[in-house]
């Protein structure tokens, strides 16, 4: 279904293919000879979408932007069942395995892989042909790519990486964090409540 948010509508090639189940909804462009499948939810929160020529986004896969972060597949791109991608530029011929999690301001270079339940964390940039193997987590710029059995490791950094500051706008160190991030994402995820179905 598809839905207007914001004052924007989809934008749909006729040749691509939207499930009736899938949910597409504000300022996302959705290029030629592509699939959506059922399940899927690609959310314009602020920020465009846009998906490239023959890219196939699978069931249950989450893709959203943001005002600060639009979000950008290239061309043939498959994004696997039950992946999230938030806020990130894929390049062209990438393969995002199911359950993939890619974060905000990442970046992931042509025909790269990111393997079943890996992680590309928050800004971390993959240059073009990398592979994060299965289950193991991408972070920083220059990337290290690292086992899950190594959080200190991946903290060392992601830690500087400051996902409440750089997502939310909020200091690590707010006694209440918990409390004004929700409160203040639900200020801005409660704008869906306008949507009108534009299909």
């Amino acid at each position: 279904m598809l839905f207007e948010h914001l004052g924007h509508r989809p934008r749909v090639d006729p040749t691509a293919v939207i499930a009736p189940t899938a949910v597409v909804s504000g300022e996302v462009t959705i290029g030629p000879g592509c699939q959506i499948l059922h399940g899927a939810v690609i959310s314009a929160e602020g920020g465009p979408i846009t998906i490239g020529e023959s890219s196939i986004v699978m069931e249950n896969a989450l893709l959203r932007a943001s005002a600060s972060d639009p979000l950008h597949l290239g061309d043939h791109v498959l994004v696997g069942p039950l992946a999230s991608i938030s806020g990130a530029t894929i390049g062209d011929e990438v393969f995002l395995a199911t359950g993939s999690r890619i974060f905000n301001g990442a970046r992931i270079g042509d025909r790269s892989e990111v393997r079943i339940n890996a992680v590309v964390h928050l800004r971390t940039v993959l240059p073009a042909e990398s592979v994060v193997p299965i289950g193991w987590v991408a972070v920083g710029d220059p990337p290290s790519i690292l086992s899950p059995d190594k959080h200190e490791e991946i903290w060392a950094i992601q830690q500087g990486l400051d996902f409440p500051g750089y997502v939310f706008g909020l200091d690590r160190g707010t006694p209440d964090l918990m409390v004004q991030l929700t409160e203040r994402y639900a200020r801005h995820l409660a704008r869906h409540a306008d949507d009108t179905p534009s299909d």
